[in-house]
């Protein structure tokens, strides 16, 4: 049971339509916005499913840090965000959240250390980036 993207060249709406089976392609389909026939299918995303094991390893790959710069928090931040959607659903708790926020807003990283004491628990003085030396 299929699903297409069309343009409707008529309303210009991006539309979705759903058939009942690959055979029913070959009809003409209607934008269920305006009712015109006019519409060019689209290429739609795909999207993959990762194992988590595949996507801790994708994350460990040396060229992930590539934009990484250990001297901008804003940069440190967008990537510590990557991570934390990486772990597939798993909620990093307040803390992560707000050190990222904190991160994004451009604070230092030593000062956000400071004021969160146990950020990660024990030898994580370099906020868990220790490995972007």
């Amino acid at each position: 049971m299929p699903i297409y993207e069309y343009r409707c060249g008529d309303c210009k709406r991006r539309v979705s339509i759903f058939f009942r089976s690959f055979a029913d392609t070959a009809a003409s389909p209607q934008c269920p916005n305006c009712g015109g026939t006019n519409l060019t299918r689209l290429v739609s995303r795909v999207a993959t499913v990762k194992s988590e094991d595949a996507r801790m390893e994708a994350l460990s790959d040396p060229s992930a840090f590539g934009d990484v710069d250990e001297n901008d928090p804003k940069s440190m931040a967008r990537f510590m965000r990557k991570m934390g959607n990486q772990v597939g659903g798993e909620d990093l708790g307040p803390e992560f959240n707000e050190m990222v926020d904190r991160l994004e807003a451009g604070e230092n990283p030593e000062e956000i250390e400071k004021s969160m004491p146990g950020l990660g628990g024990e030898g994580a003085g370099d906020m868990g980036m220790g490995g972007l030396d």
